[in-house]
């Protein structure tokens, strides 16, 4: 077999249906498998993936056991000459796998493979590819001072190109898995976030490299799986702290300097997210890209708003401003979908995507919240 798909779900059930779906249809052609682990979600993802993907493998967890673990429970059972390890609330074009793997089998000292991120609002995500976070590279980010030696952020690469990059982000990793399986996988001490820098950093190493392919796009609604509460950050600032104690050895003087960045990290970030999300009301256009007539109208009537027609070229125009728009999958692909997004970014649009064969659109107009659902069904219920 050539590849395993690994997605780890924590109530994100209707994201998690978008991305097993969009996934089936890109493994088309490979010999694949796609393998789920639900951490004790208190969501329908479950009884929906039973319901839904009866055939593909599914480890139903009865606790969080957190990111590391429940990935590498995945791989465990993986039968793929790669694993790709997946965010549920992510979607992939239809040749997504067929070129990463294409690429992955000209390198011999592949580490990880990463892929260009795309948020909700069509904005690349610059995690898709970053530096190591040495104490000086950490220092310059936490305090934002500009640095082209100590840059947080792989900026010698262009988002849309293709390169070494030190670390890669979890949301969509490629290794091979003996070479995962070698470096002993995720480091299960950390329960969420850090793992993926801890990866890319086990990979380099033991002499691999990573490499960031910047041709390919993937959408990456980022947050859905956690809340960005005071919990989230001291998880994920203690997951710094104990990537420098497991990595680089350190003083007094340094401990201290280290802690004392990570506090002023939290603040500010908190500070951030308290700040108030400035959506416009004015939307001037409600668009629907479909061809299906008889959905045209359900959307009309279950908003109460007057959705019109757009077609797949005349979205292409970047004439567009204040308007709202939402793409069937049954109609227009993946690929198109993220192009026609990144091509009406800032510019106070927004962006809804009916999964393939269902009855809710979900999106996401900020990388720092949690984004939305709209469910037909349930509407009509």
């Amino acid at each position: 077999m050539k590849l395993s798909v690994i997605i780890l779900n924590y109530n994100v059930s209707y994201f998690l249906r978008q991305c097993i779906l969009s996934v089936q249809e890109a493994l088309a052609g490979i010999e694949a498998e796609i393998i789920v682990i639900d951490n004790n979600s208190q969501d329908d993802s479950c009884e929906m993936v039973k319901t839904h993907f009866p055939n593909i493998k599914f480890i139903e967890n009865k606790e969080n056991v957190g990111f590391s673990k429940a990935n590498n429970q995945g791989v465990a059972i993986a039968k793929g000459e790669y694993v790709c390890v997946l965010n549920p609330d992510t979607a992939v074009a239809k040749e997504t796998f067929k070129n990463v793997l294409l690429f992955a089998e000209t390198k011999t000292n592949l580490g990880a493979l990463g892929v260009r991120l795309i948020d909700g609002t069509g904005n690349f995500l610059p995690e898709s590819k970053r530096n190591i976070p040495t104490p000086k590279v950490a220092f310059h980010k936490i305090f934002g001072f500009k640095s082209k030696e100590h840059n947080y952020y792989a900026t010698h690469l262009a988002e849309d190109e293709t390169g070494e990059a030190d670390v890669l982000v979890g949301a969509f990793m490629l290794l091979k898995t003996n070479v995962y399986k070698e470096v002993n996988g995720f480091d299960e001490d950390y329960f969420m976030y850090g793992e993926d820098i801890d990866l890319s950093y086990k990979l380099l190493k033991a002499n691999y490299k990573n490499y960031y392919l910047g041709t390919e796009t993937v959408l990456h609604y980022k947050g859905e799986s956690t809340t960005k509460d005071a919990a989230y950050l001291k998880r994920f600032y203690g997951a710094m702290h104990l990537f420098y104690k497991k990595h680089f050895k350190s003083n007094s003087l340094f401990k201290t300097l280290v802690f004392m960045g990570v506090s002023v990290a939290r603040f500010l970030s908190i500070f951030r997210m308290n700040r108030p999300q400035n959506r416009p009301q004015n939307i001037e256009n409600y668009f629907l890209l479909s061809d299906n007539i008889s959905f045209l109208r359900k959307l009309s009537d279950a908003t109460q708003i007057e959705f019109k027609s757009l077609s797949k070229s005349a979205a292409s125009d970047d004439k567009y401003f204040n308007s709202h728009f939402v793409f069937d999958a049954n109609y227009i692909s993946y690929e198109k979908i993220f192009k026609i997004m990144e091509n009406h970014k800032n510019k106070e649009n927004f962006f809804r995507i009916r999964p393939v064969n269902t009855d809710y659109v979900v999106g996401s107009d900020s990388s720092h919240s949690k984004g939305e659902v709209f469910d037909f069904s349930k509407e009509h219920s």
